[in-house]
C-alpha cells in the first residue's frame, strides 16, 4: 500500500508494514516534550496515576520557556515543582534560566530532532520539527505525561493535503509569508488533523528558518503536522547538531492525498494576518489601499516562528542606524542563548537598542499574553508571533495583526503597518 511520508513514520515506530488514514495505532515515542505552563500538570498526572518511573530519562525534555525568568509566584513554584521531578528521575534534556531558549527553536538547535523521528509535545507548535522530516505533533499534558512514563502514544493516522511550492520568491518574502498565505487560502481549520506534506522545486529556496517558521504554524490551519523532504539544505543544518543515525522517509510516488494546493513563490507578497484569526490575511500592498495607515502601539520580534537567527538579522538589517517611530513599543527576542549570543557576537543587539528597541532574554512571554509584553485595551500590536486570537496578547480589546520580522520591523519604523515599500 502506497503511504505518505507521516504515514511511513507511523507505521515504522508502530512496528507495521503499513498504516492507512483513520487506522488507531500505539507507537513508540523518540522524545517527549513540556514546557513550564504543561508539564506541571503533566508531572500531577504522572504522580495520579501511579507511575514511578520515567520510560527513557533521555527521551524527556522539559524547557521553562512561558513564564521564565519567573513572573510571579505561581510560575516560580510550577518550575520548582519541574527542578525537583527532573533531578528524581534523571531527565538531562532540562532546560532552565540562562540555559533555556523557546522550546521550538532550542530543540532543533540542540540536535534532539531529527529525520524520521515521532516527537510528542505538551505544546501546540510541537508540529515545528516537521521541517526537519520528523513527525512532531502536540498532545495534551495528560497524553504527555503517559508518554513520560511508558514511551507509547495512541494515534489516529492522518489523511494529507499535498502543498506543491514553485518558483522563486522575491528577496523580501520569507517563510512567513508563505505559512500565512496558505492558511488565508485554506482557513484555521482547512487541514484539520491532516497532515501538510510539502514538495516541488520552490523548496530549494527556502532555508531552514524559512521551513521552521512554516511547520511551526502548521497547527494555525488545523493540520495534525506538516512535513519536509530531507534534501541537502536539511541535512547541512543537522551536519553539526546530530551525530545519531536517522532514517529520512519520502512519500510513495502513488501516495494518495485529499487535495493538491500549489503555490508558486514567485507571485507571493509580504503577508499579515488581520485580527482575530491567522487565517484574515492581507497583502502589504491590499493594507496600503485598502486600509490606509493602521498604527500600531508595540511591535514584537521573536517566539518560536520567528525567533531564530535570520529573523534577527533581517530585522536589525532594516532597524540598523535608524529609530523606532515616536510612541511604538519595540521587542526583540531571541529564540534561544546561541541565538542571543550571535546577536551581542554579530552587533545586532546594539543595533535593536540603538533603534530604541528593548532587547529581551529568550521567552515566548508575549505571544500568549504571559509577561514582557503585555496589551492594554484598543492596543494594536504587530507581531512575528503564530496567534492573533482575542485576548491573545493581552486585553480582549486589544488587536494583534501577525507579520514577517520584516514588516514588523518596517512598521516598527514608520508607527503602521508597512513593508519595505515606504522607504
Amino acid at each position: 500500500m502506497a503511504m505518505t511520508a507521516t504515514q511511513k513514520i507511523l507505521a515504522a515506530h508502530a512496528g507495521l508494514r503499513e498504516v492507512h488514514a483513520g487506522q488507531l495505532i500505539n507507537a513508540t515515542l523518540d522524545l517527549v516534550l513540556s514546557n513550564d505552563i504543561t508539564a506541571p500538570v503533566a508531572v500531577n498526572e504522572f504522580h495520579k496515576a501511579g507511575f514511578e518511573r520515567v520510560f527513557d530519562p533521555s527521551k524527556v525534555v522539559f524547557v521553562l520557556d512561558h513564564f521564565t525568568p519567573n513572573k510571579d509566584i505561581k510560575s516560580a513554584q510550577n518550575c520548582k515543582q519541574l527542578r525537583i521531578f527532573a533531578k528524581e528521575h534523571g531527565i538531562g534534556h532540562f532546560y532552565d534560566v540562562g540555559a533555556m531558549g523557546i522550546e521550538h527553536v532550542l530543540l532543533p538547535e540542540k540536535g534532539l530532532a531529527a529525520p524520521g523521528d515521532l516527537i510528542i509535545g505538551a505544546d501546540s507548535h510541537t508540529c515545528t520539527y516537521g521541517a526537519l522530516g520528523a513527525f512532531s505533533t502536540g498532545v495534551g499534558s495528560t497524553d504527555a505525561a503517559a508518554g513520560i512514563a511508558t514511551g507509547n502514544a495512541w494515534f489516529k493516522v492522518p489523511s494529507a493535503i499535498k502543498v506543491v511550492l514553485t518558483g522563486k520568491p522575491n528577496e523580501d518574502v520569507s517563510g512567513k509569508d508563505v505559512i500565512l498565505h496558505l492558511i488565508g487560502l485554506i482557513g484555521v481549520d482547512g487541514a484539520r488533523y491532516r497532515s501538510l506534506e510539502f514538495f516541488g522545486d520552490g523548496i530549494q529556496y527556502l532555508s531552514m528558518d524559512d521551513r521552521l517558521c512554516i511547520a511551526n504554524m502548521a497547527i494555525e490551519c488545523g493540520a495534525k503536522n506538516g512535513i519536509f523532504p530531507v534534501d541537502d539544505v536539511t541535512k547541512t543544518y543537522l551536519k553539526e547538531r546530530v551525530s545519531r543515525p536517522y532514517t529520512a522517509y519520502e512519500a510513495d510516488a502513488d501516495a494518495e492525498y485529499d487535495e493538491t494546493i500549489e503555490i508558486n513563490l514567485s507571485t507571493l507578497r509580504p503577508t499579515a494576518s488581520f485580527p482575530h484569526l491567522p487565517s484574515n490575511t492581507h497583502t502589504i500592498d491590499e493594507i496600503k489601499t485598502q486600509f490606509g495607515k493602521i498604527a500600531i502601539d508595540q511591535a514584537v520580534i521573536g517566539s518560536c516562528t520567528n525567533g531564530r537567527m535570520e529573523d534577527m538579522r533581517i530585522a536589525a538589517a532594516i532597524l540598523k542606524n535608524k529609530k523606532t517611530a515616536p510612541g511604538v513599543r519595540v521587542i526583540v527576542i531571541p529564540g534561544s542563548q546561541e541565538v542571543y549570543l550571535g546577536c551581542v557576537r554579530e552587533g545586532l543587539a546594539e543595533i535593536f537598542v540603538s533603534a530604541g528597541a528593548a532587547f529581551s532574554t529568550p521567552t515566548c512571554g508575549p505571544c500568549l499574553g504571559g509577561h514582557m509584553g503585555i496589551l492594554a485595551d484598543g492596543e494594536k500590536c504587530v507581531s512575528t508571533t503564530n496567534r492573533n486570537f482575542v485576548g491573545r496578547m493581552g486585553h480582549t480589546e486589544s488587536e494583534v495583526y501577525l507579520a514577517s520580522p520584516a514588516v514588523a520591523a518596517y512598521s516598527a519604523l514608520r508607527g503602521y503597518i508597512c513593508g519595505k515599500e515606504e522607504f
